[in-house]
């Protein structure tokens, strides 16, 4: 039997949290020369890289003071997770919120990060600031990456398909400034300090018989796919320092091959075309991905100008960033019957997810 948006999972509530520091990209140029004196001799190499991203802005976890004294992987982590901590409280109560759901009546508490490590995880630590009940299942997700954003939404409606009557949270924090490798004089460390930022997004879900159910669009779907050898794309290689970024330049070849497939293959199981989607919802991995998407997909350049004034605006966020952009698909429009939305993301891997809202 189909599932119909009468009977599926719902999106109920979605905030973002930001840390307080922000910057202007072309001031992160000479905080990044100064980190890295190693890249300070590419100093019109790395002003490009900055300046052709497509980030305007960016929130950071730290002071431009405080990046100076990280050391080891300890300091970062601790960093980590005093600010993680911090902004991820602020986008759950704001989810919550705005899905007219307490924390009493979640069920499930996942959480996802790529940036940090915590043990007791991320979830439990919250579990101390505000009143989820003793039973809530909790589900920390590491190693997702970009993609996880999505796959999380997906497990989260799977877990309501069975619980029709409760509540579920999906919490997404990334601090990607607290990676950085001031020995590394890679290309793709100098990307990545132009490309990525830090922030936190939280979603509540609700089944389908849950009081909430008709606040948002109904997740009616997914599909994951997974590109095998494809390992040193995208990534971490885990160093003395923390987290040493692996970032491939063949990302927007991939996305333009792979991704039709995906997307085709998901809707041909509700009977559906490209052209019954309203709205495309994705991850802003970059300027080149997010052209790929246009060309695989054939869609009008403006289709994507959603995903890339939330890449100007705040950078790539990681597994937060496609949820920022559901954020904002949320507050600009309020969805007509049968309106469908599309959300992609990519990840490590290689890997790409779709999830098929409706109204």
């Amino acid at each position: 039997m189909r599932p119909t948006a009468w009977t599926s999972p719902h999106i109920a509530g979605v905030a973002t949290a930001l840390p307080e520091h922000r910057y202007d990209q072309r001031d992160l140029v000479g905080l990044a020369r100064t980190l890295s004196p190693d890249l300070a001799v590419k100093e019109a190499v790395l002003a490009r890289f900055f300046e052709h991203v497509g980030v305007r802005h960016r929130h950071l976890a730290l002071s431009a003071e405080g990046y100076k004294k990280l050391t080891g992987f300890g300091s970062r982590n601790d960093a980590w997770l005093s600010v993680a901590q911090r902004i991820g409280e602020h986008a759950v109560r704001g989810a919550l919120d705005r899905a007219h759901v307490r924390a009493q009546e979640v069920g499930l508490f996942m959480t996802t990060t790529v940036t940090g490590l915590s043990v007791p995880s991320l979830d439990a630590r919250l579990m101390n600031h505000l009143p989820f009940s003793a039973h809530v299942k909790r589900m920390p997700l590491f190693g997702l990456g970009c993609v996880a954003g999505v796959s999380g939404l997906a497990r989260a409606a799977e877990y309501l398909r069975a619980f029709p009557s409760e509540a579920a949270i999906l919490l997404s924090v990334e601090l990607c400034s607290l990676t950085v490798q001031k020995s590394d004089s890679s290309v793709a460390n100098a990307i990545s300090m132009g490309l990525f930022g830090d922030g936190a997004a939280a979603v509540v879900l609700v089944g389908a018989e849950h009081p909430s159910a008709k606040l948002g669009p109904a997740v009616m779907g997914s599909r994951a796919a997974f590109f095998p050898e494809t390992e040193r794309v995208m990534g971490w290689d885990i160093v003395d320092d923390g987290f040493k970024v692996v970032l491939g330049p063949e990302v927007p070849a991939l996305a333009a091959r792979h991704l039709p497939a995906l997307v085709d293959g998901l809707l041909d199981e509700h009977w559906i075309e490209r052209s019954d989607i309203s709205d495309w919802l994705a991850h802003p991995g970059g300027p080149a991905v997010i052209d790929a998407m246009c060309r695989a997909f054939d869609l009008p350049a403006a289709t994507l100008d959603r995903t890339r004034k939330s890449l100007a605006e705040v950078g790539n966020l990681s597994s937060a960033s496609v949820l920022f952009v559901l954020d904002a698909y949320l507050r600009e429009r309020k969805g007509k019957p049968s309106d469908r939305a599309l959300m992609i993301a990519m990840g490590p891997g290689f890997c790409a997810e779709a999830a098929l809202l409706e109204w």
